[in-house]
């Protein structure tokens, strides 16, 4: 039963943040591309962001690039999504994926999440 729990959702002002983690169980995280997406009430899948295994390459959105980070904590098996300066368009459900590869993460992950829910309202 391997599994991908996403946390830290909730709901915050327009200019606030927020910091999702995504843990692992049932397997080690090292060697997997980590993604983030999201989708919103009548909007599609967006992928918003992804790290390779190693660290060293990220992908973000443009509409979300400057704002928010991915990072990740092989020993605690989580990455984590750091969001700052959040508008009410990044209302969404967000959900962590794992996949080898961060390209092919982003298109075609092995794993998903459940999903967290973000509300950006005032």
């Amino acid at each position: 039963q391997l599994q991908l729990v996403e946390s830290g959702g909730g709901l915050v002002q327009p200019g606030g943040s927020l910091r999702l983690s995504c843990a692992a169980s049932g397997f080690t995280l090292d060697y997997y591309a980590i993604a983030w997406f999201r989708q919103a009430p009548g909007k599609e899948r967006e992928g918003v962001s992804c790290i390779s295994a190693s660290g060293g390459s990220t992908f973000y959105a443009d509409s979300v690039k400057g704002r928010f980070t991915i990072s990740r904590d092989n020993a605690k098996n989580t990455v984590y999504l750091q969001m700052i300066s959040l508008k009410p368009e990044d209302t969404a459900v967000y959900y962590c994926a794992a996949g080898k590869g961060y390209i092919a993460t982003l298109r075609a992950p092995n794993y998903w999440g459940q999903g967290t829910q973000v509300t950006v309202s005032s």
